[in-house]
């Protein structure tokens, strides 16, 4: 008879072992929000970094995206690792070993569940075409990969800000431990900075709670079309995922089939959540231009689409329920320059969504002079792309009822598709675990 850990493990699964900062560590100021949140802007990061001061954080853990590209990349990176080995030689972390974490968030008046696990890299592909168990939702950037590896490759532990979906309609896996939390070891609950809102875990080690998550996987997994079979669907972090990939395929080579076997680098730890748990909101994500003239950005727009509709817009708020209840067939995205406002229908776009329409556009305009970001939430594009020589493009969401079957049937989606949910929303660093 197969234990619970084999019959996870042939779905993918693997129990983790979990750190967490010791009671009397401020958790406010451990946590901090995914590296990828607030690219373009620097004083969100200078705050944090005010507010936490010397105080243990993953913070010194992880490296904003904002700073990439920046000088002294190496001397962030060797002060990161050296941090990471200072907060376990000085033994900061209780460890809870064998474990998932049932975690509540509640932010702008929402409230999401998820499952602390870990994931099998051997069972992951980013491929467009993959037909793995664990795969990429939309397109991942290869070139993205190599600095995020040079972080990675000699770290001791994972921080991961990973979220990835199961399409679990019935709410099998995780809504049942809701209404028991009283029964669950709780591990921390806090208050999060900068808007987050807060957080709590509970631990999940128990043999009859391990056995009912199992159950309800294995039904999961039954149900799962065997010549594509998608089990784990990347939502945020798919470019850390990767990097781990990576990482793992550069280990394994010098490793025995045996030590292949459970090498802690072969899993990586993630937060799963069930696409129809109600706190879940997907965002799209937005674009701003930088240093581009608008009628460059309209006469390349034609290499993408026979012909488009200019339609102004008196402002944003009219702009966005418009293209978020758009009744045209036809594509349309919303744009802002120079305090004016637009909604372009497109005629026979190149893409299936007009978010690949546009993601073709944009690659075609990058070039030294002319940049692209991409932003969580209207306000922070609205001001960007306001902005003297910028363009800010307004992408309608996408909807959860057609996301599995559509990865299944197209592969991934055009990179930078949707978010889950706006920047103070994402996942914050917490957990950690060693993987060396």
């Amino acid at each position: 008879m197969k234990s619970i850990k084999e019959r996870l493990n042939e779905m993918g699964l693997f129990l983790p072992n979990i750190l967490i900062p010791k009671k009397e560590i401020d958790l406010k100021k451990w946590a901090v929000v995914a590296c990828d949140q607030y690219t373009s802007e620097k004083e969100y990061w200078k705050r944090v970094d005010k507010f936490v001061g010397e105080c243990p954080s993953t913070l010194r853990l992880i490296y904003p995206e904002c700073y990439l590209g920046e000088k002294e990349s190496k001397k962030r990176i060797d002060n990161i690792n050296k941090t990471m080995a200072s907060y376990s030689k000085n033994n900061i972390f209780d460890e809870y070993q064998d474990s998932f974490f049932l975690v509540k968030r509640d932010v702008e008046n929402k409230t999401r569940w998820g499952l602390i696990v870990c994931l099998d890299l051997e069972r992951y592909s980013w491929e467009k075409d993959s037909k793995s168990l664990i795969r990429a939702t939309e397109g991942t950037i290869l070139s993205r990969i190599p600095p995020r590896k040079e972080i990675r490759k000699d770290a001791l532990l994972e921080i991961p800000h990973i979220m990835v979906l199961i399409n679990d309609k019935e709410q099998t896996v995780i809504e049942p431990f809701k209404n028991h939390t009283q029964k669950l070891n709780q591990v921390y609950n806090t208050k999060l900075m900068e808007k987050g809102g807060s957080i709590t875990s509970w631990q999940i080690n128990e043999k009859q709670d391990l056995e009912k998550i199992t159950k309800a996987f294995e039904t999961l997994y039954s149900n799962l079309d065997e010549s594509n079979p998608l089990l784990f669907a990347m939502g945020d972090g798919n470019h850390s995922f990767a990097t781990a990939k990576s990482c793992w395929l550069d280990i394994r080579e010098n490793l025995t089939e045996e030590e292949i076997k459970n090498h802690p680098a072969r899993f990586c730890l993630v937060e799963l959540e069930n696409i129809y748990d109600s706190g879940l909101v997907f965002e799209p994500i937005h674009r701003v231009l930088f240093n581009i003239k608008w009628e460059e950005f309209f006469n390349n727009l034609m290499n993408f689409c026979s012909g488009f509709e200019k339609v102004n817009i008196s402002n944003i708020e009219v702009m966005m329920d418009k293209i978020e209840n758009n009744k045209d067939p036809r594509q349309c995205f919303g744009i802002c320059y120079n305090e004016n406002y637009y909604i372009v229908f497109l005629e026979e776009p190149k893409a299936s969504l007009v978010a690949g329409t546009l993601q073709y556009l944009i690659d075609s305009l990058i070039n030294e002079k002319t940049t692209v970001d991409y932003t969580h939430g209207i306000e922070i594009t609205q001001k960007k792309g306001n902005e003297k020589n910028n363009i800010g493009l307004f992408l309608p969401g996408i909807s959860k009822d057609t996301f599995f079957d559509s990865i299944i049937k197209d592969g991934a989606l055009p990179r930078k598709t949707f978010s889950m949910g706006n920047a103070n929303e994402k996942r914050f660093y917490m957990e950690t675990r060693r993987i060396k």
